[in-house]
């Protein structure tokens, strides 16, 4: 019994061992440290993965649009490759001092940062944040985005951009893919 019982009891301390070993991130002998997260950017996590669908345009177009959200620098940024009718833009999204900060590199030629609007169980709602400058009269800009979760594999994504002075509003309806 005795022997059956430090048998067990080694193999319990190294299964511990090994999975405290397998969650921390090492570059060289350099611990990445451990991983703090906002509720914000845990809900973008939802979004990981590739996403297929369509996009509806205020002007009736409609258009297919994919994106794919992948989980970077050890965990702490996600960056999303999204496609619209076939041209390609890049968002990413990290914390800052507890909140997400939300970057997007738009095919406007503007590069607008958003921050958190408001956020349930079911949705996050981004708002322009006024710091990179941009103005309605002046610029070309993604002003709003939100995600409404229907399911785990069926996301209404909506947006509102200005456009040449108007602000033109759009949605997509995207399916997880993988």
């Amino acid at each position: 019994m005795k022997f059956s019982n430090i048998l067990f009891s080694t193999l319990l301390l190294s299964s511990i061992v090994i999975n405290t070993n397998a969650e921390e991130t090492y570059i060289g002998d350099v611990s990445m440290g451990e991983i703090k997260q906002s509720p914000a950017f845990v809900k973008m996590k939802k979004m990981l993965g590739k996403w297929e669908g369509k996009l509806y345009q205020q002007s009736g177009a409609v258009v297919d649009t994919s994106s794919e959200f992948r989980l970077v620098s050890n965990g702490n940024s996600i960056v999303e490759t999204l496609i619209e009718d076939g041209v390609e833009m890049f968002t990413t999204y990290s914390d800052k001092d507890g909140e997400l900060v939300i970057k997007h590199y738009c095919a406007l030629g503007t590069e607008p940062m958003f921050t958190v609007e408001s956020m349930d169980d079911n949705s996050i709602q981004l708002k322009s944040d006024p710091r990179p400058g941009y103005h309605p009269e002046h610029h070309n800009f993604v002003k709003t985005m939100g995600w409404t979760f229907n399911s785990e594999d069926n996301v209404r994504v909506d947006a509102t951009l200005h456009l040449d002075g108007e602000l033109q509003i759009q949605h997509s309806m995207i399916k997880r893919v993988y």
